[in-house]
């Protein structure tokens, strides 16, 4: 892959270097935010006419992400595209690829789309994940080892953030949720006993060059990242070694060009008596073709963001390896916070939130709040670990947020 210099426009050239991004949410915004302070022109292609990342775009082609018209005027107006989120049809990225150079690849968006294949791929590739059963009919159904259960059911396409998943603990309930999600492909994953829930953000070039941030520890509720500590409280030395590792594989089996993001359960271990002992194992949960969530703190508390590595990969710029300069929290800012508790609208206390030390609030620009919608994270640095963890629980109070963390 050529490397596409920013800038292009100082030294008299034609026309300035421009990247491409499919989807229009709060990645893309940050990731359009990153391309422009290194120089780089932006498109967005995106159906919503007041798109996040439309908004900072210097250009919005609103159009469908399979619009023949509108891939062709993003394939003609750039010189390389991305995508911000894995929903983003595999066949736009293919499409697009036969006109520029386009990361992460069609194939390698297919394989994450899909979590059958994506645990079929994690399984090749020889990284441990958790014990599940693929269930597409009703002999797969009867077939299901008891063993996996409880467990929890997942649709194979398109769940995130808890859409498409369903806690079972008996056969009569698995039976009864694969009903509910109208009988489409799904995965049965076994309920682990958590240590915790981590995640390794990796940047992986054309060329093989490959980095990687610390691990992260993550904190979810309701099926949604709440919360983001690195470095990852009380995570062993041996059990960071295999994130990284088993992380790095997942992309080099995958040829993967971008960030990716792949996450763990840290799952205890117990002996007979169902004492735990050891270290407990690692088994990778899943993995997200873009900058995730859970990297947002490293727009303030590394010397370089997951967004500006997704830049450098793109564009096939050399993969610096990440430095942590400050202990990081993240706090995602869900659209409940402009709600009172009697329900009407309400604004956050930033004046508060902002008045702590190492405080760093990312607003998405979105339009209207919801519940549940992300809008926005808090990032708090410190020299210490500690220190921002005491910082990040009196944000969270301030806000109305738990501080179960």
């Amino acid at each position: 892959m050529p490397v596409l210099l920013p800038g292009a426009e100082t030294i008299g050239e034609a026309r300035q270097a421009t990247l491409g991004v499919l989807g229009g949410g709060q990645l893309g915004r940050m990731f359009v935010h990153a391309a422009q302070a290194m120089g780089y022109r932006c498109v967005v292609l995106d159906p919503d006419a007041i798109s996040p990342a439309g908004a900072v775009a210097d250009k919005h082609v609103k159009a469908d992400y399979l619009d023949s018209f509108g891939l062709a005027q993003l394939a003609r107006d750039c010189d390389a595209i991305t995508t911000e989120f894995e929903n983003v049809p595999a066949l736009a990225l293919q499409t697009l690829a036969g006109m520029r150079v386009v990361a992460p690849s069609a194939a390698a968006v297919a394989v994450c789309q899909d979590r059958a294949v994506e645990k079929a791929h994690f399984q090749a590739a020889g990284v441990p994940c958790a014990p599940h059963a693929v269930i597409t009919n009703d002999i797969e159904l009867a077939a299901v080892d008891p063993a996996l259960l409880p467990g929890i059911l997942k649709t194979s396409r398109m769940g995130y953030d808890g859409k498409g998943q369903v806690r079972v603990a008996t056969a009569a309930d698995l039976a009864d949720a694969w009903d509910n999600l109208r009988r489409v492909p799904c995965v049965l994953e076994q309920l682990l006993p958590l240590k915790a829930e981590l995640s390794v953000l990796v940047a992986r070039g054309a060329d093989g060059q490959i980095v990687n941030f610390p691990v992260q520890q993550n904190l979810h509720r309701g099926g949604i990242l709440a919360v983001t500590e690195v470095p990852a409280p009380d995570v062993p030395v041996e059990v960071d070694r295999l994130a990284v590792a088993a992380a790095r594989q997942v992309a080099q089996a995958l040829d993967y060009v971008g960030v990716l993001c792949v996450e763990f359960f840290w799952v205890h271990e117990h002996d007979a008596a169902g004492r735990p002992v050891g270290d407990g194992r690692l088994v990778v949960n899943e993995m997200a073709p873009r900058p995730h969530n859970s990297g947002h703190w490293t727009m303030d508390g590394c010397d370089v963001s997951q967004f500006e590595l997704q830049v450098r990969a793109l564009t096939g710029l050399p993969l610096s390896e990440p430095r942590q300069h400050s202990a990081s929290v993240m706090l995602n800012l869900l659209g409940d916070l402009w709600f009172s508790d009697a329900g009407g609208p309400t604004t956050p206390a930033w004046d508060r939130v902002l008045a702590l030390p190492g405080t760093h609030l990312h607003l998405y620009g979105k339009a209207a709040a919801r519940h549940g919608r992300k809008m926005g994270h808090l990032n708090i640095t410190a020299d210490t670990p500690e220190g921002a963890h005491d910082v990040a629980l009196q944000a969270a109070a301030i806000l109305g947020l738990p501080t179960d963390f």
